[in-house]
Order: C-alpha cells, then structure tokens, then sequence
C-alpha cells in the first residue's frame, strides 16, 4: 500500500490543530460569558441577601388598642356628624406624637361616643414621603388592613419608631411585625411583594395635595384644616365646633 503524501498528512495535522484551538476557543468564550453572567447575578442578589441576613434587632411589643367600628383604614360611625382625616408619615416623629399622646383621647371621648369617622392616610407633602421606609410602611399597613389588623400594625410601626430612615422600618422587620400581629404570613407577604395597595397610596398623595395638606401630621376636620401635632385641647376644641356647626352637641 502506498504512503499518503506527506503533504496531505501536513494539512491533516493543521486541520486537527486549527479545530483544537477552535474548540479552546469556544469553551474559553462560554467560561467568560458564564463567569461575567455569576457575576451580574451576585451583584443583582446582594441588596436581597443582605436584607435577608440583616439582623431584625429589638422590636417593641404593643397592648393592642380598642378602635370602635374599625374599618380598613377607617375608625367610627361612618355617619358620624363630624369627619376627621389625618394626613401622615409612619417615619414622622410628630405623626408618633400625635398618635402616643392625642389619638386615643379623641378615640375615648369622641369615636367611641360616635361623633367621629377617623380615617388615617399616608401621605408626604408633595408626594414625597420621609423615605423609602415610609412608603414601605405604608403598604405593609395596608396588607395587614386586609386581614382587619390596620390599626394595630400602625400601633406597632409608630412603636418602633426611633428616626428618619435608620432602618426601622426594613422588610425583615415589617415581616416581624406582622408575625407579632399572628397575620396570614403568606397572604401579607404576596400582598406586600406585589405592591398591591400602590394604586391606593398615590390616591392618598392625590388627595392631600388636592386638600392643601402641607407637613405631616395634618388634619381635616369637618373641612377646616388644622396642622401639626396639636395638643388635644386643640382637636377637642375643633371638634367641638364641627359639632356646633353640626347641631350635634
């Protein structure tokens, strides 16, 4: 039998060579690509795995509170003569104020007695809230309102409450308090992830603006504005106008 030429056998060895290297080349490529992409992975999971990790730190218990007629995000006598909306931020130290010092007076002596319809909305001026925080205190309260726990997740929220984006209000601990609270964990969680109630809060920023409501906490009672965390001889005193002007005394 003959030998192939040597020629042939030359261009044989270069085909080898050249489809070797091709194929070094190609895994090489899927290395990289593969590498950079775990990479951009890692980096998009990081913020996540870091919330997951975060410490939930000390988290203040509540005695939970009496709210007559409570509904969602409303308290009273839908009826009632006088109608009083409070503008607020969960991240707004005077909106805590008013909550630990006035609000359950005006529950005793004027939601109780059916007087009052009490409404709370998040808001910040402008429609800016204090911080992200704020906003996602926000829809974690309008989750738990979903399962009648409004109130209460607002009582536990203003009792955490210690300053302006520190980190009181992270996802870890807004899970917390709704576990505190004993919520259906898994329906608060899809309701918080999905951002069910977004449609709900920019309807509160809307209507606050349209109300002229400035800083946080600010009030309407019965129409007439009043601002700040007052004491509570002001709401009394303005409550007792609207029932004057009512004929509701």
């Amino acid at each position: 039998m003959e030998n192939k030429p040597a020629s042939s056998s030359k261009r044989q060895r270069l085909r080898s060579e050249r489809a070797r290297k091709q194929r070094q080349q190609r895994i090489t490529t899927f290395l990289i690509i593969a590498g950079v992409a775990l990479v951009v992975v890692a980096i998009l999971a990081f913020p996540t795995i870091q919330r997951a990790l975060a410490p939930v730190g000390e988290v203040v218990q509540i005695t939970p509170q009496s709210r007559p007629n409570a509904d969602f995000n409303a308290m009273g006598d839908p009826n009632a003569p006088v109608k009083i909306v409070e503008y607020s931020d969960f991240q707004c130290p005077f909106c805590k104020r008013f909550a630990d010092e006035t609000e359950g007076q005006i529950v005793e002596n004027y939601i109780a007695t059916g007087k009052v319809h009490f409404v709370y909305i998040p808001y910040g001026p402008g429609g800016q809230y204090i911080g992200e925080e704020s906003k996602n205190a926000a829809m974690a309260a309008f989750c738990a309102g979903d399962q009648g726990k409004f109130w209460e997740y607002k009582d536990i929220l203003f009792a955490n409450h210690t300053g302006e984006n520190v980190g009181d209000y992270t996802e870890k601990r807004l899970m917390t308090f709704a576990e505190m609270l004993a919520l259906d964990m898994e329906a608060f969680s899809s309701c918080y992830s999905s951002n069910k109630y977004a449609d709900k809060l920019q309807e509160g920023i809307r209507q606050g603006i349209q109300a002229g409501m400035g800083g946080t906490p600010s009030f309407l009672i019965n129409g007439t504005k009043i601002e700040g965390a007052q004491p509570y001889e002001a709401f009394k005193q303005a409550i007792d106008n609207a029932l004057a002007a009512a004929g509701a005394n």
